[in-house]
């Protein structure tokens, strides 16, 4: 068990999300990255759908009631073990009453932290996965007490794998075209690919709005499914491209679909970054 000394910005409970609900309007959520959710549990030994903690912007700060491992992974959150500076990317013992704080964010947006076994968070329709209108909390609170499987603790010698960070700061989001592309011309189509980006102030876990608007002439379409990583054009001309948390339909054209590694990539951006678009064939 872990308490809750500091909550953070907004950290949150998280596994792979929920999956085969779309059709009754239940988003998917998860993990916004979900290569370093990943990669946490791999060197745990756990599965990859175990529930991990994710932490955007600020982390929390944590006491260890129980023995356990843990792993760090995603952004670089500068995280502390009982006030001395621990390494990310490799399973580390904690014992009870060890205090786990991070400090100032040097890259990316988001971080992770698996504990051997994962995390114990109420279960919704298959899924840990805190989520807005679906679990009874939304994020972690001050006080928290967050259960996790007791399994046995974990050799760190024997966990360290080689992260790829470069995609924390890749600029480029690989896309294909979404349903609509075709509706737009060939100049509106050059633009979009040639045309630089940038995340706006409306960023979270559903959504990632972009800057300059688009000039658009396209008529709304009828209801029909979104996914996360589509790509939204409003009549206004906004870029909204969808995240783990997004809804299940949609009116606006849906002009391109980002990769599952271009969503991690995005979910690991904030306010002011700038973006390319390349488009896959």
């Amino acid at each position: 068990m872990m308490k809750v000394l500091k909550a953070g910005f907004y950290s949150t409970i998280q596994d792979q999300g929920r999956l085969g609900h779309r059709s009754y309007g239940v988003p998917v959520s998860g993990v916004m990255d979900a290569y370093s959710s990943e990669f946490a549990n791999k060197l745990l030994g756990n599965n990859k759908e175990a529930a991990v903690l994710e932490m955007t912007m600020t982390g929390p700060e944590l006491q260890c009631l129980k023995p356990t491992t843990i792993a760090i992974t995603g952004a670089h959150m500068n995280p502390k073990l009982n006030g001395k500076v621990i390494e990310m990317f490799r399973s580390i013992l904690v014992k009870p009453d060890d205090i786990l704080s991070f400090g100032k964010l040097s890259n990316g947006f988001r971080t992770y932290v698996a504990v051997k076994g994962g995390f114990l968070s109420e279960t919704v329709l298959g899924s840990r996965s805190m989520a807005k209108g679906i679990t009874e909390a939304v994020r972690i609170q001050r006080e928290d007490v967050l259960e996790f499987n007791l399994t046995g603790l974990l050799n760190p010698k024997h966990a360290k794998l080689k992260f790829n960070t470069s995609y924390l700061d890749d600029d480029v989001l690989a896309v294909t075209k979404g349903p609509e592309f075709d509706a737009l011309t060939k100049a509106q189509q050059a633009l979009l690919i040639n045309q630089g980006f940038q995340v706006s102030k409306f960023n979270n876990r559903m959504a990632y709005q972009l800057l300059p608007l688009f000039n658009n002439n396209l008529k709304p379409i009828l209801t029909a499914p979104v996914l996360p990583g589509t790509v939204q054009l409003t009549p206004s001309g906004q870029l909204i491209v969808l995240m783990r948390d997004c809804q299940t339909t949609g009116g606006y054209p849906r002009i391109l679909q980002l990769t599952e590694q271009s969503i991690n990539s995005l979910s690991q951006k904030t306010t002011g970054n700038h973006l390319k678009i390349s488009l896959k064939d």
